[in-house]
């Protein structure tokens, strides 16, 4: 939910809407902007009882409320203070090209160093390479654990970020001490708690960022 701030609420009547939005197990936070300013109920703000008094109240002169409950995440929340960005390129703004292959050969190392340079020539805003396969066949290749060492020089020669999936604990292990800056779960472990509550304890208090496929 967000209420555009009122310039000539007091303090008092502020607190009463602190009041009531606490009531309801929600926080407020004010977005203070060049132009507008608002505040953002942030929570479980989809309460019809919650939005009608906020709405009754004199002083508020309109309630607008969000589909979304991930507003700080949401591209389509008016808050403006959000943005994520990884390895120096912003997200949600613009249409952004991660290229690259969906295997890094180990073998052959400057394959993948010209097609980055290639990539990067061409627009690219980011790199991504395959280090570790999710293989169904168990005789089919299943990734090297030298191809990391390929991406992160990819990136170091292009400037770029990189982006890879890590299938497992050890992957996340060896991807973050190597500094990778997306981290992809794919949809076979869209579904694996074990390995996304892995996955977030890793990236606390780091610029690390997730790409989570959900294709199911």
């Amino acid at each position: 939910m967000i209420i555009p701030k009122n310039p000539k609420i007091s303090d008092d009547q502020l607190a009463e809407v602190e009041r009531i939005v606490e009531e309801f197990g929600c926080k407020i936070q004010v977005i203070e902007g060049a132009v507008q300013s608002i505040y953002a109920i942030l929570g479980d703000e989809r309460h019809e009882l919650l939005i009608n008094r906020i709405e009754g109240l004199e002083y508020i002169d309109r309630v607008d409320t969000i589909q979304s409950p991930h507003k700080l995440l949401d591209i389509r929340s008016e808050l403006k203070n959000h943005k994520t960005v990884f390895g120096g390129v912003e997200l949600g703004k613009r249409l952004l090209a991660i290229a690259g292959p969906c295997t890094i050969d180990p073998k052959d190392p400057n394959r993948f160093y010209e097609t980055a340079e290639a990539l990067k020539e061409a627009g690219a805003h980011a790199l991504r390479g395959g280090v570790w396969k999710p293989r169904t066949n168990p005789y089919s290749y299943q990734g090297n654990d030298k191809a990391l060492e390929i991406l992160m020089e990819g990136s170091m020669r292009t400037g770029l970020p990189v982006n890879t999936e890590v299938m497992d604990e050890r992957n996340l292990k060896l991807a973050m001490e190597a500094g990778v800056h997306m981290l992809q779960i794919g949809t076979r472990n869209a579904l694996n708690y074990s390995l996304l509550r892995a996955v977030g304890q890793a990236i606390a208090g780091t610029d690390t960022v997730v790409l989570l496929k959900r294709g199911r």
